[in-house]
């Protein structure tokens, strides 16, 4: 997409208030909010069509066909008429390595008060990510965590520890706070996840949190990179974190407003209105392409409205990690 339409993608909405954690702390930690809210989806898994997924995550996995039924709990046969195998501290049946884009335009919206009631998409993705963690951990998969803006800021290698998972959380608690005054990163998401990838040696689920905006404006670079992160077998989720009001559907009133690229800090006064129709074509014609460049890299995209929730998430992981195992 030529440069003139990706502008646009990194404006923001000026807002004078700063953000104020105080309403996130009153939350507990965030691991404590991450315990409630996969209690809260696997509560809905049973009294959903999805109640068929296994929710006694820490003790059981599935019964394959043709293993020894010795480790069968034929109690739990009774009550679900499904059999499990009951599962041991050691076993881990998946790897995954979760990717979170940093840049500043994942810190748009920019609200006085983002919480897990209403995120902005850095917010929701670290949230998001907790979950995940906090679900990785019920199942005894090993998880690890990579963060990322103008470079590799974090990085680990996945494992199944509480004292790794404690780490983690304690990494992600510390992304709550929010940029700095003045403070612009740049997104080069290219280059980052050809580093990344060639840090995850061991075949992994890759999930990635990211708007997918690159500064250097190279979609050819970008999907290379897309690319590489399916080298060693590694299957890969890409959750296009979007606010899809404003980053879409461009839905601002009819009146000037100033925006801000929240990346390099330029300014552009103008009225929405003005520039929707042609704003909307570019945005949807870049999220089009991204999907189909997935689709030929076998890379399932999933759109993630930061207003919608998190079973948006929870699910499409369940549904890959069945078809994993």
């Amino acid at each position: 997409m030529a440069c003139t339409h990706a502008t646009p993608f990194f404006y923001s909405f000026i807002m004078a208030n700063t953000i104020d954690l105080t309403r996130l702390q009153q939350f507990g930690s965030l691991e404590l909010i991450a315990k409630q809210v996969v209690e809260g989806f696997i509560t809905g898994l049973h009294k959903s069509p999805f109640h068929g997924f296994s929710v006694e995550f820490a003790e059981h996995r599935a019964y394959n066909t043709g293993e020894s039924v010795k480790h069968i709990d034929w109690k739990l046969y009774g009550r679900t008429d499904k059999l499990f195998v009951k599962r041991y501290e050691e076993e881990t049946n998946l790897r995954c390595q979760i990717i979170i884009d940093n840049s500043s335009s994942m810190y748009f919206p920019v609200r006085d008060n983002p919480g897990i009631d209403h995120p902005n998409k850095i917010t929701f993705s670290i949230y998001a990510a907790a979950a995940l963690v906090q679900l990785l951990k019920k199942q005894r998969d090993a998880f690890g965590l990579s963060i990322f803006s103008e470079k590799v800021e974090f990085a680990t290698q996945a494992r199944s520890t509480n004292v790794h998972a404690r780490y983690i959380f304690s990494r992600l608690e510390k992304m709550l706070r929010p940029l700095s005054s003045g403070e612009h990163r740049a997104t080069f998401a290219s280059e980052s996840l050809h580093v990344i990838a060639e840090m995850i040696h061991k075949r992994s689920l890759v999930i990635i949190f990211s708007d997918m905006f690159d500064h250097r404006h190279d979609q050819d670079e970008l999907f290379s990179a897309l690319q590489h992160l399916r080298h060693n077998k590694h299957e890969v989720v890409l959750f296009h974190v979007v606010d899809k009001d404003k980053e879409l559907d461009f839905k601002y009133e009819n009146r000037p407003y100033k925006f801000v690229d929240m990346e390099n800090g330029e300014e552009l006064k103008i009225n929405p209105h003005d520039i929707r129709k042609e704003y909307t074509r570019a945005v949807h014609d870049f999220k089009k392409n991204l999907m189909l460049r997935c689709g030929d890299y076998k890379i399932d995209f999933v759109e993630a409205d930061i207003n919608m929730g998190f079973e948006q998430i929870l699910l499409p992981y369940l549904v890959k990690r069945e078809k994993m195992l």
